[in-house]
């Protein structure tokens, strides 16, 4: 295509551009909105729960172990992982998965997640301890080695490997409906693109809670980078039902718990809806 006097490329040029950025943005709008368990952010947030701009239901920070899902006894097992999982979290404003100033406030003790011990199905990292660290850790490697795949084969090769029956599938997982949803709207096909880069780091984190040892809902926020010409940062939260099976954290049957809040990590917000900082020991 011929440039306009003055060596600068034609309007159509530039605008082409911008509409695929504009695409990358609106795959983000959207997947939030599909996404039952994982929430992407990417330049323009969307909260988890609620439409506005007001906090509401915001908790204070919790710095103890995970809190038992039936305190009382009286729920059979699956009732009360039921009931734990679909418990509600804080609601944040919509503004809150954007990068924004950090907190000077000491969020309490860091979570220290185990390092892997080898590399398990769908080149998942495993090896975790039967703790609930060993299942947040086993969660953050899930979610990160799907998302970073940046395509449907990828991502349905994880969830295909890392849930127990009865639980997300390779049709039903918010993950391949955000990465479908995410493709679609970039206009790329399911095998994704080279041009197309995800990276995931885990940055804070907290236990929304137990139900005996073998079953644990960890949430996990992460730090969430698009790349597509230009890259785009976010925040994206995800809890999900681990269960330990045989000699692994998987993630169990059942629905996907209800939505985490996704907050900038670092921020006052962050650390007023509980969550903690995450190393890796």
């Amino acid at each position: 295509m011929a440039l306009r006097r003055g060596g600068r490329e034609p309007r159509s040029a530039q605008w082409s551009r911008r509409k695929l950025l504009a695409l990358l943005v609106m795959a983000a709008l959207t997947v939030a909105v599909l996404m039952a368990g994982l929430v992407l952010a990417v330049g323009h947030a969307v909260a988890p729960t609620g439409d506005g701009d007001d906090a509401s239901g915001l908790v204070g920070n919790e710095t103890g172990p995970a809190t038992e899902a039936d305190p009382t006894g009286t729920l059979p097992a699956a009732e009360a992982r039921d009931a734990l999982a679909a418990r509600r979290m804080p609601e944040v404003p919509t503004s809150a998965s954007r990068p924004a100033p950090l907190s000077n406030r000491d969020s309490g003790p860091p979570i220290v997640l185990p390092r892997a011990t080898h590399t398990g199905s769908a080149g998942v990292p495993t090896g975790f301890p039967h703790t609930a660290e060993g299942a947040m850790a086993q969660l953050a490697a899930i979610d990160q080695v799907a998302l970073e795949s940046g395509s449907l084969a990828g991502t349905r090769d994880v969830i295909a490997a890392w849930a127990m029956p009865g639980g997300p599938t390779t049709t039903s997982w918010s993950g391949v409906q955000a990465m479908s949803t995410l493709l679609s709207a970039a206009g790329l096909s399911g095998g994704g693109s080279q041009q197309l880069a995800v990276v995931l780091t885990p940055r804070m984190g907290q236990f929304k809670g137990s139900a005996g040892p073998d079953f644990v809902v960890p949430c996990v926020n992460f730090e969430l980078d698009v790349t597509l010409l230009q890259t785009a940062r976010g925040a994206t939260a995800d809890c999900q039902r681990m269960v330990w099976h045989r000699d692994r954290w998987m993630i169990g049957p059942g629905d996907e718990p209800a939505q985490p809040p996704s907050v900038w990590p670092g921020t006052d917000l962050a650390i007023d809806v509980g969550y903690r900082e995450l190393r890796h020991g």
